[in-house]
């Protein structure tokens, strides 16, 4: 059974919507910029829109006010996160797979120094993401819950909340990746130990 075809509207408003993300995109890659090289200071409607080339109009049309920019910018980077971790391979072993998303998780916050330092280090003073907004961030990490599901099923891992074992591989990997990016590790040797020693509190100790 094929769909029907889209019709003239139909096609119409396809285009649209992908001209509305690709202006959405644009302007939150403009805004981020802003915030790594300008600090906070530099997030105003009318600096955003000249580096954009568009109209103010069209970002408070687009976000409301700068309030709603920096939750758009917040849930942004948790979004490329996802994306990131969901690009990693999947690994018959649920085990092989959850020990590979750790580097790949550390990648992607090495990656996105704008969108981390929001995210996780108040680059916005003042911003507060709504509740709502938390409630999406956390979502965007589910694959970590997912694996680890996995992996408690397959009898690798204690049985217990996959979300517990999940924050706890979250909060050590944030306090590794945030004494990297402030220059006291030089390299991914404490991430690698602080998660591997998390994940052993959790594992299933082995019949000698």
């Amino acid at each position: 059974m094929t769909s029907a075809p889209l019709g003239l509207q139909g096609a119409y408003l396809l285009g649209e919507r992908a001209t509305h993300d690709e202006l959405r995109s644009r302007l939150l890659d403009v805004a981020v910029n802003l915030l790594q090289t300008d600090g906070p200071d530099s997030l105003t409607m009318r600096r955003i829109a000249d580096e954009a080339g568009c109209t103010t109009t069209v970002i408070y049309t687009m976000f409301g006010n700068r309030e709603g920019l920096a939750e758009a910018l917040y849930l942004e980077g948790f979004e490329r996160f996802r994306r990131f971790l969901e690009a990693v391979p999947q690994r018959r072993d649920p085990l092989e797979h959850l020990t590979a998303l750790g580097p790949a998780y550390r990648q992607a916050c090495l990656a996105e120094p704008g969108y981390y330092s929001l995210m996780f280090e108040q680059a916005i003073p003042g911003f507060e993401p709504s509740e709502r907004a938390r409630t999406l961030a956390r979502a965007a990490l589910n694959i970590l819950d997912r694996v680890i599901a996995e992996c408690i099923s397959a009898g690798y891992l204690i049985p217990t909340q996959p979300r517990k074992i999940a924050d706890a591989l979250w909060a050590a990997a944030q306090g590794a990746i945030s004494l990297e990016r402030a220059g006291h590790l030089r390299d991914a040797r404490t991430y690698e130990a602080v998660t591997t020693a998390v994940l052993c509190c959790y594992q299933v100790d082995k019949p000698k």
